[in-house]
């Protein structure tokens, strides 16, 4: 089976109304016409590298590349946790979680983005939830860091209602003009007083050689 060699593949984390996953090819057809469909509106650009000024065909083939690339360069030092978010049995977005030597630095980041037709009903502040978890209960990171385009309320909300904390800011390049980005953290004790979300995870302990462990997640 692919999950033999690739372990991650059968990786799965579970809420009350969300399933996050690694993306089958169906599951990146899927994800690619959901960014098809729209993530924002066409005045707002909530992406430091702004991927979705291209025409449709070119957004598709984006998310199918990206998704497989990320795979494909996957190493126990350098991953990327690309997770498609499966809600009433449909993929409505991407979450993901990296980290770079995450055995000694216990460290991660995370990235997401979800479609409109399914913004604001709190499946962003769920999802975010579930790779915390991840992180925090089984992995035994110490911190998680976002960064934010300024303007991007829901995304802002979301670190808010998790626990992060304000810390610091980038000045980058977005669409040709100067955008200011906000960094984001949170620390063990921190997402420890704002859990509320309950998650499941399964066929995480094949998948620690590749995430850098050796199957232990005390620090």
């Amino acid at each position: 089976m692919i999950t033999d060699h690739f372990p991650p593949l059968g990786l799965r984390l579970n809420t009350p109304r969300l399933e996050l996953r690694v993306p089958s090819y169906d599951d990146l057809g899927q994800l690619a016409e959901v960014a098809v469909e729209g993530i924002h509106g066409p005045d707002t650009m909530p992406f430091a590298e702004p991927w979705t000024d291209q025409p449709p065909d070119r957004v598709a083939l984006g998310v199918v590349q990206y998704n497989l690339g990320r795979m494909a360069s996957w190493t126990p030092r350098d991953w990327n946790l690309n997770l498609v978010v499966v809600h009433e049995g449909a993929v409505v977005g991407i979450q993901d979680m990296r980290a770079r030597d995450f055995a000694v630095i216990r460290q991660v980041g995370t990235g997401s983005w979800l479609g409109r037709a399914h913004q604001g009903r709190g499946i962003g502040t769920e999802m975010r939830a579930a790779v915390l978890h991840l992180a925090f209960a089984e992995l035994g990171a110490v911190a998680a860091v976002s960064s934010v385009i300024e303007g991007n309320r829901a995304s802002e909300r979301v670190c808010e209602r998790l626990g992060y904390r304000a810390d610091g800011i980038n000045l980058i390049e977005v669409r040709g003009k100067r955008a200011v980005e906000h960094r984001y953290r949170l620390t063990r004790q921190d997402w420890e007083a704002h859990r509320t979300v309950p998650v499941t995870v399964t066929g995480l302990e094949p998948c620690l050689p590749f995430l850098g462990l050796d199957g232990s997640s005390e620090e």
